[in-house]
């Protein structure tokens, strides 16, 4: 264990030594902020005929920032394990007389870390903006609801992730595929247009891309307690049509993904990933 540890902790300081790869790394929160800001948030707003349409986008926004920061900084965390294949250093560990595992272990926990602290830090700041805009602190239970969801989609963001990196080798390929991922992720988290205004097929596949799952636990946390309030004297049709539009809950057909099976998704999701990305590494080294 002391190995792991040493070796997760040697990672975690080249990380924040490098304060344009942790800039970079918030590179697609910074973008998807800016165009929220600037541009959707009004028109957004004013879609919206609701009292309090400005406190329930922003915590909209915050929950969607939170599912995409998990992604791109443990993205960004895997740097270092594609840069010490590069230069060829991950071959003195593993000739080194410790079991490859322990490399193995040391890389992700990093990564898992290094996502969980920047969704925290994210979450902070998102919680300060809100209350600045005239919204109010989130009660103490949902804070704990989302303290365990940002653990969980983290770690199936970085086993993602993970399975990724292992089929990469270079710095160049990592970068393309960091510019490719940090494109997308903000459709396929359904920030950039709501799930609800995309055509069919695109929203089954966003369906079938689990972090997706993730980013509307947060919603559905985020929102619940000001959904409530603007949605009081409102039909319920109207409340399950919004949820449905905004990614907040999704559906095949006339089933409702529930929690639990978010829940489930997200955990298999995990289990599998690391699994296949581990035999990869596994195969390669052979």
């Amino acid at each position: 264990m002391n190995i792991v540890a040493n070796f997760t902790t040697r990672n975690l300081k080249i990380y924040f030594r490098d304060k344009s790869a942790v800039l970079f790394s918030l590179l697609a929160v910074f973008i998807i902020l800016g165009l929220y800001l600037v541009f959707l948030g009004d028109v957004w707003t004013e879609d919206i005929p609701l009292e309090q349409a400005q406190e329930l986008l922003n915590s909209w926004i915050v929950a969607g920032l939170l599912a995409v920061t998990s992604i791109t900084t443990s993205l960004g965390a895997f740097s270092t394990m594609v840069e010490d294949k590069a230069k060829k250093i991950s071959k003195d560990f593993y000739s080194a007389p410790v079991p490859k595992s322990n490399i193995i272990t040391g890389y992700i926990l990093s990564a898992f870390s290094i996502g969980v602290i920047m969704s925290f830090l994210t979450f902070a700041l998102g919680e300060v903006y809100i209350i600045v805009t005239g919204g109010v602190l989130l009660p103490i239970g949902a804070m704990i609801k989302i303290f365990g969801l940002i653990i969980l989609t983290t770690m199936t963001n970085t086993a993602i992730i993970f399975l990724i990196v292992s089929f990469v080798s270079s710095m160049n390929a990592f970068t393309s595929i960091s510019t490719i991922l940090g494109t997308l992720i903000g459709f396929l988290t359904g920030m950039y247009l709501p799930i609800g205004e995309l055509p069919e097929g695109v929203q089954f596949v966003m369906k079938c891309f689990p972090p997706t799952y993730g980013a509307g636990m947060l919603r559905q946390v985020m929102m619940e307690e000001v959904m409530k309030e603007s949605f009081k004297d409102i039909p319920t049709e109207y409340l399950i049509e919004f949820k449905e539009k905004m990614g907040v809950v999704f559906s095949f057909g006339n089933h409702f993904v529930s929690t639990s099976e978010s829940i489930a998704i997200l955990l298999i999701t995990a289990v599998l990933l690391f699994g296949l990305a581990t035999m990869n590494l596994s195969r390669k080294k052979r």
